[in-house]
């Protein structure tokens, strides 16, 4: 653990009560720094310091920690000694979830070496008296191994009176629908050596550091290098006061908690003239919005226009009366180039633009081609450690179709999948389709010969009036049509251990309390709704809740980006856009997986400005690390390794995301 995690800095109100609980005294610090304290009884004191003010310390003893808005960056801590509560707000999440976790950590661990009788402690307190020294205080310690033994042993063993004992695991029956205990959203993959995949390695480190220095920066890597996983981490390390999470996308958005570029921007699609998005931005909402902004992240970046990205450049220096680039807002850009390109209007060129023809694709224009990417973005990242494929061979395949090679080799390779049998006792591979309409045509067509009645599962909005933007960034459709039979997809990560994860696929055996029940690859589940919860542009939370399933006999490969698909057939005769035959090829977990019914060499190919677009990002990335002091590689890497016993405390997430913890 990193010495910093012990301690947090956020917005803090301090308020006392008498005992009749009417408030005495109030205090207020737009930003203070709290760190965990000790004096020389070895008690725990929490000290709030800022720049302007002495340290105020509280003693950390009948401690009440309410965290239910953690995710939210806030928290509340009553001290009941004190009389006294604070209000944390504007935290950086994930930091906020490290330093309460400490918290308890040391509590709990310093309870077992006090021992001493009354007497005993009477005496202490007393020669610390006459010592002189009542007053000093020492930073705590980073938690140690030890601590962490303890603290795990207390949260998942016998308990104590302020941590109940989560009931005992029992052996699964066959067929038994219960819901399983939820694992960690990713695995370690066995390319990067890591232990815990809550651990960044070297590569996601430097983004994140540069990200939470203020730095401007674009990251890019392959496709399931972890991008969108390090953006969420980066996103829970930042105070959500001026943080604006974003996708070109609505379904990206969701993944990552934000809302759309478009949304945000206010300018509409982008078509109009420069003045009239000046207008449209200067409305008071959209005008708000924007010079609050400080920190602007966009996921996907690879699918924006370089037109719509100079706009929204234009009227942010605009909108907030600032000639820096982009108005002085820190910029954090992800994605891959060599995926799908950006959305293009039919209007703004042929038909035949949408082709390999080399004239066509002049047309396309990327944000790196344009001034304002070149004003903005000061650091590149790439991350190379693929996690998603476990299969080396198809890590190799995958990199040089992604750069548009492709050999003999990986021709018969591919081809050779075309007679592999990857249904699994009644699941079959899900088809991606290069059109949208295809897909759905496919499924609809499929669910209409499947005998029986349907049973429609109709989704519960937050706001109804935003059903709409709801469709367009949730995965999980408003109105669900499934029969018994039915091929369908997982949409939520619920077990990965079981194979429950966002991609699985399965098939409806039948309905239990009015719940489809599921055999998926690795056993029967019963899947009951679940909740999705997106941030419009003006940070209003909303919500859907619905069945986490789709008809899945065929996917687009535009709806595929982001999933990880264990049964999965493609044909790659209508592909139409660079880019798109990697996509669909980097869905599947292995080769064994795959089937591609008429793969061509032809149909791959990579847009020769992004492959040169690439070729510079890793020169100006090489040059940098050549540059680089040593020393700075050998501190990051002891304090990734530092971090990773923190991470051992998993299982206290479930005690802090309690909405009341209460610590004697």
């Amino acid at each position: 653990m990193n010495p910093d995690d012990a301690s947090l800095t956020c917005a803090v109100n301090a308020e006392w009560l008498n005992a009749q609980g009417v408030s005495m005294k109030k205090i207020s610090y737009k930003q203070a720094t709290l760190r965990l304290v000790r004096n020389t009884l070895k008690e725990m004191f929490l000290s709030i310091s800022t720049d302007k003010a002495e340290a105020m310390k509280l003693r950390l003893r009948g401690i009440n920690v309410h965290s239910k808005f953690m995710a939210e960056g806030k928290a509340s801590i009553r001290f009941g000694e004190e009389k006294c509560t604070l209000f944390l707000s504007n935290a950086p999440p994930g930091l906020l979830v490290q330093f309460l976790k400490i918290i308890f950590i040391k509590i709990t661990s310093g309870k077992s070496s006090t021992g001493d009788s009354k007497e005993d402690m009477l005496k202490k307190t007393r020669a610390h008296l006459l010592s002189g020294k009542a007053n000093q205080f020492d930073d705590i310690s980073p938690v140690t191994n030890a601590e962490l033994a303890r603290a795990r042993k207390l949260a998942t063993g016998k308990g104590s009176v302020t941590t109940p004992s989560p009931p005992q695991k029992r052996k699964r029956v066959s067929g038994e629908t219960d819901r399983p205990a939820p694992k960690k959203l990713y695995t370690p993959s066995p390319l990067t050596g890591s232990l815990d995949p809550d651990i960044l390695n070297e590569q996601q480190r430097a983004v994140m550091d540069a990200c939470t220095s203020g730095r401007s920066v674009f990251f890019t890597g392959s496709a399931g290098t972890g991008k969108s996983f390090l953006l969420r981490k980066i996103i829970s390390k930042l105070p959500p006061d001026g943080t604006v999470a974003t996708a070109s996308t609505g379904v990206a958005a969701c993944l990552i908690g934000g809302t759309t570029l478009h949304s945000f921007a206010g300018i509409g699609s982008g078509e109009a003239a420069l003045q009239r998005c000046y207008e449209m931005a200067s409305r008071s909402n959209s005008s708000q919005i924007w010079r609050k902004c400080k920190r602007l992240i966009i996921d996907e970046v690879s699918m924006v226009d370089g037109d719509y990205f100079e706009k929204i450049e234009a009227v942010a220096r605009y909108v907030r009366k600032n000639d820096k680039p982009f108005g002085g807002i820190q910029l954090i850009l992800c994605g891959d180039f060599f995926q799908l390109p950006p959305v293009v209007k039919q209007d703004k060129f042929s038909r035949g633009a949408l082709s390999q023809d080399t004239n066509s694709q002049s047309a396309l224009r990327f944000c790196f081609q344009t001034k304002a990417w070149k004003e903005c973005v000061q650091n590149c990242y790439e991350l190379t450690v693929v996690h998603r494929q476990k299969d080396a061979e198809f890590v190799s395949i995958l990199n040089s179709i992604r750069i548009g090679r492709v050999t003999t080799e990986i021709r018969d390779r591919l081809a050779a999948t075309s007679k592999q049998k990857i249904e699994v006792e009644g699941i079959l591979a899900t088809q991606l389709c290069s059109h949208t309409n295809d897909a759905d045509l496919i499924n609809q067509s499929k669910l209409n010969n499947l005998p029986g009645e349907e049973k429609v599962y109709h989704a519960s909005d937050s706001d109804a009036y935003m059903s709409k933007q709801l469709d367009q960034q949730v995965q999980a459709p408003g109105k669900l049509t499934l029969k018994v039979g039915a091929q369908v997809m997982l949409l939520k990560n619920l077990n990965i251990a079981e194979g429950l994860v966002n991609g699985a696929r399965g098939v409806v055996l039948d309905y239990v309390q009015g719940y489809p029940l599921v055999k998926f690859k690795k056993r029967e589940f019963l899947v009951k709704p679940e909740k999705w919860s997106i941030k419009t542009a003006g940070a209003v939370i909303v919500s859907r809740t619905q069945v986490p399933l789709k008809l899945a006999w065929a996917f687009s490969i535009h709806k595929s980006q982001g999933l990880t698909l264990d049964c999965v057939e493609m044909s790659l005769s209508k592909v139409f856009e660079a880019g798109q035959a990697y996509v669909a090829l980097s869905r599947a977990q292995s080769l064994d997986s795959l089937r591609v019914l008429d793969f061509d060499g032809k149909q791959v190919w990579a847009n020769p400005k992004v492959l040169e677009f690439y070729r510079d990002l890793r020169r100006q990335i090489r040059d940098r690390e050549l540059m680089a002091p040593v020393a700075v590689g050998g501190q990051r890497k002891k304090e990734g390794g530092l971090k990773k016993s923190l991470s051992a405390m998993g299982l206290t997430k479930s005690l802090m995301s309690k909405p009341l913890v209460t610590i004697n």
